[in-house]
C-alpha cells in the first residue's frame, strides 16, 4: 500500500456499488473509508485527511425531485464551505453515475467560472424513457486535463441508467466546455470508433455523446459509466471470446481510472 494515499467514499441513502469503488482503490494502492453522509455532516473534518473523493452509483433518495438533486443540496447546506475548501487544495473528486448527477448539481462540473454551487448542466431522463442497463464504447478526449483518464484511448464500461442525458443551461455553457477541452468521455460506434447520437451506442441521446466530464484543473471527473463494474476481466460480457482470440486483459480496464488517481495523488500532493 502506498503510504497516506487515502480515499473516502460517501455512503447511504440510496446509494451503492461503495464495495466495488473500495475494491478499486484498494488494488490501486489506496486507504479507503466508507463514510456515511450523516457522519460526514458531523464531523467535516475528515474531509480534511483525505485525497480522493469519491460521489458513487445508486438512487440517492430514490432519484425524488430528480437524480441526485436531495442528496447534493444536503451536500451543498451542510458541506459546502468544508467542500470548497477540500477542492481549492488541489484533492480529487470522482462522481459515477448517480454521483455524476451529485456533483453536476452542486456545480462542481464542469465549473467554468470555478466554484459557486451553480449548476449549469444537469443528467436529464433517458431519450428512450426506459431504464438502461447495458456495456457502451466510450472514446477518450486526449486533449482533456482530466487526471482519471490518463494513457487511456478508449474504453468499454458497463451503464445503468434512467437519467443519464446531458443537457446544458444554454449554448454559451457547451462552447465553454468544448473550448476549454471539458469533455473526457463520448459514447462512440464500436466499429468507427467515432461519438454518436445512434441508439443504443448513445444509451441516452446525451448531447454531443458526452458520457463523462471534468472540470478546467482535470481533478474533478464525473461519469455516467461504471468504471468499478469493470475490475476483473471476467467482468466483460465477451470475456470468453477475448480469451479465445488472446486479448483478454490481466485485469478490467475500469481500474486504470483509479490507478490513475492514485498515481496522482502519489505524484503531485504527498
Amino acid at each position: 500500500m502506498i503510504p497516506n494515499v487515502t480515499a473516502t467514499i460517501i455512503t447511504g441513502f440510496g446509494l451503492n456499488c461503495e464495495r466495488e469503488t473500495a475494491k478499486a482503490l484498494e488494488t490501486a494502492g489506496a486507504s479507503v473509508e466508507l463514510v456515511h453522509l450523516n457522519d460526514l455532516i458531523r464531523n467535516s473534518e475528515k474531509l480534511s485527511t483525505t485525497q480522493i473523493l469519491c460521489f458513487i452509483g445508486g438512487f440517492s433518495f430514490g432519484d425524488h425531485l430528480g437524480a441526485g438533486t436531495v442528496f447534493a443540496n444536503r451536500i451543498m447546506n451542510h458541506l459546502g464551505n468544508a467542500l470548497k475548501e477540500y477542492v481549492e487544495r488541489g484533492n480529487l473528486i470522482i462522481g459515477i453515475c448517480n454521483g455524476f448527477q451529485i456533483i453536476a448539481r452542486l456545480g462542481l462540473v464542469p465549473s467554468i467560472n470555478g466554484i459557486d454551487f451553480e449548476p449549469t448542466i444537469a443528467l436529464a431522463s433517458n431519450d428512450s424513457g426506459v431504464f438502461r442497463n447495458s456495456w457502451v464504447t466510450l472514446k477518450v478526449n486526449k486533449q482533456s486535463p482530466c487526471v482519471f483518464t490518463k494513457n487511456i484511448d478508449a474504453i468499454p464500461l458497463p451503464i445503468r441508467h434512467g437519467e443519464g442525458k446531458m443537457v446544458v443551461l444554454n449554448q454559451s455553457v457547451l462552447n465553454d466546455i468544448e473550448k476549454e477541452n471539458l469533455i473526457v468521455l463520448q459514447y462512440a460506434d464500436p466499429q468507427s470508433m467515432e461519438p454518436t447520437n445512434d441508439f443504443p451506442y448513445n444509451p441516452n441521446g446525451s448531447i454531443n455523446a458526452i458520457a463523462g466530464l471534468c472540470d478546467k484543473s482535470g481533478r474533478i471527473f464525473g461519469l455516467m459509466p461504471h468504471p468499478e463494474a469493470y475490475l476483473s476481466p471476467y467482468n466483460h460480457p465477451q470475456w470468453i471470446r477475448q480469451k479465445l482470440n488472446g486479448v483478454l486483459k490481466k485485469e478490467g480496464m475500469g481500474q486504470i481510472i483509479f490507478r490513475n488517481a492514485v498515481n496522482f495523488v502519489t505524484e503531485n500532493l504527498l
